[in-house]
């Protein structure tokens, strides 16, 4: 399938699928697009679709930006989704070591320049890892923030050059903690201690009452994503 075909495909199939459920997205994105993997950051939204893929198709790849400064209880939610589902996740480290980075940019980087850090540390990782599919699944929703509000079910991703599915791009908050409970799916306590987004360690912080949701993620500064998603 050429580009063209795809653009086109993902224009028809984004209407196609608006109000169909994450389920039937999912089925079509794996039944189309056999050689499609999943993006896990161990969130909320993630550790649903998780659960959905278990359900549906649990060979499935999943896999995680190992960024070596995640906090410790999204590695113990790791470990409990591969004890609870039998599952394994694909790591996928940065190129340098948090010693190499220090050594080549400067301590504590992600202070002087966090866009530098998550280049290093996510997004040269996720196009590598990308380069193998041609699909992927994300767990991101319209109302997290404006820079996500225009998401589609179904999108070409010009970024990594693959197809790119949003089975929950439409869910509320409220959508996925029901979920969540409704199946007794393990995900991060963080999140019950006013972390609703979360990212690497240094780099987020708990959420005030009344803030905006992603306003842990690299407070104080004008960034707002970590350059994984357009």
């Amino acid at each position: 399938m050429n580009l063209f075909e795809k653009e086109a495909l993902v224009k028809q199939k984004a209407e196609e699928l608006e109000n169909a459920s994450p389920e039937a997205i999912l089925r079509y994105a794996i039944e189309t697009f056999p050689n499609i993997t999943f993006a896990c950051s161990f969130g909320a939204e993630d550790v649903v679709l998780v659960d959905m893929l278990q359900k549906i198709s649990p060979s499935t790849d999943v896999f995680y930006l190992d960024t070596d400064f995640h906090f410790q209880e999204t590695y113990e939610t790791r470990d409990k989704m591969i004890e609870h589902y039998g599952m394994k996740f694909v790591q996928v480290k940065p190129v340098l070591t948090p010693e190499e980075q220090a050594a080549q940019h400067g301590e504590e980087l992600w202070k002087s320049d966090a866009t530098a850090c998550c280049n290093i540390r996510k997004v040269e990782p996720l196009t590598r890892i990308l380069s193998q599919y041609e699909a992927w699944i994300t767990g991101i929703r319209r109302d997290q923030a404006p820079t996500r509000a225009n998401a589609k079910k179904v999108e070409y991703d010009t970024k990594f050059g693959l197809i790119k599915f949003n089975p929950i791009a439409g869910w509320t908050s409220d959508d996925v903690w029901n979920y969540i409970r409704e199946n007794n799916v393990p995900y991060n306590p963080l999140h019950d201690r006013n972390y609703p987004s979360i990212g690497c360690e240094q780099c987020t912080r708990q959420v005030m009452p009344g803030e905006d949701p992603r306003a842990g993620r690299w407070s104080g500064q004008e960034k707002t994503e970590c350059g994984l998603h357009k």
